[in-house]
């Protein structure tokens, strides 16, 4: 009998020790899915739409999110550009788009989402056009004409923010500088305020979320499938891949630093990014402010539902550097 116990003890041990390694083995791959884009060309559907048998496909193997390539140039909303690369100094290259306007003394830096590029901003960028200001579209590290093949949710992205205000500084002559981001854009934007001490004239802060690990929550939930421990094993794995501490991604903390103007859009049905969330980000915020909600939108691009309250929330912002 004692035998018995002692070999039934030494199989749970090791059916746990197999599952533990296990478990972290699909957070590790999910991980490496999640930050390193694909060479395929089929992304993984939004998990709200994938099929039973698709949901437990990406359990298992990861999702799939292509290397961003955009199939747009601005001279689809038939503006003039430059274009070029910006050269980092750890030799990452950033791939840009410079929108000029005529007669205009004010600039926007634009920053695309996770799994997005330079030309998904297109439709914000043709609306400061026609409200007088020119821009510059980057792409992040690992997206469109940029180097390298990898993301890490706006961490590392924040020192692409600030090479990218010091290239516009120093290469174009325009009077004050405003810096935009969606998602991921506007975490890397209020990371380079905190770690990199951005000094924009004003931040356009647009669908942020407050903890990386809610968002991957989130996505979790999204799944039907509980966030607890897979959401936080999949953070850790993020980190060693990446050497950064994934649970200190904080842009309540980064939003503290903030020494400019600032406003936010978000969209009052946001499952990836709730509403409450971003709002404890801008109440983090010590300057100037305004929260504009965009009713009914969730995760996406608001200029094109709501042009015209889009138009008066970044006017607003643009505003406050005359006074």
């Amino acid at each position: 009998m004692k035998k018995r116990r002692i070999k039934f003890f030494i199989t749970f041990i090791l059916l746990v020790l197999v599952g533990v390694i296990a478990i972290n083995a699909l957070a590790y791959n999910h991980a490496w899915s999640m930050l390193r884009f694909s060479t395929d060309s089929q992304r993984t559907d939004r998990p709200e739409n994938l099929t039973l048998y698709g949901k437990v496909e990406v359990l298992v193997s990861g999702v799939t999110i292509p290397r961003p390539v955009g199939t747009q140039t601005p001279r689809n909303h038939h503006l003039d550009f430059q274009e070029g690369l910006i050269d980092c100094a750890d030799g990452i290259q950033l791939g840009y788009w410079h929108i000029p306007c005529p007669g205009a003394s004010k600039i926007i830096l634009m920053f695309h989402s996770y799994g997005g590029e330079k030309s998904s901003l297109l439709g914000e960028a043709k609306t400061f056009y026609d409200l007088g200001y020119a821009t510059v579209l980057v792409d992040f590290r690992g997206s469109g004409a940029s180097s390298e093949n990898y993301t890490t949710i706006g961490y590392h992205e924040a020192g692409d923010v600030a090479e990218a205000l010091h290239f516009v500084r120093k290469s174009f002559p325009y009077q004050r500088h405003f810096l935009f981001g969606q998602s991921m854009g506007s975490v890397a934007v209020l990371r380079a305020l905190h770690s990199e001490t951005v000094q924009p004239d004003g931040i356009i802060i647009e669908g942020v979320f407050d903890e990386v690990l809610h968002t991957v929550e989130h996505r979790f939930e999204a799944m039907g499938v509980p966030s607890f421990p897979s959401a936080r094993l999949l953070l850790f794995w993020s980190g060693q891949q990446f050497g950064f501490d994934a649970f200190d991604h904080n842009p309540v903390t980064y939003a503290k630093s903030a020494a400019c103007p600032a406003v936010f859009l978000h969209g009052t049905e946001d499952v990836r990014a709730q509403v409450d969330e971003a709002r404890r980000v801008f109440d983090a915020i010590p300057t100037t402010k305004r929260f504009y909600e965009f009713k009914g939108l969730g995760h996406q691009s608001y200029v094109g539902y709501d042009p015209q309250r889009w138009k008066k929330a970044v006017q607003w912002l643009i505003d406050q550097s005359d006074e």
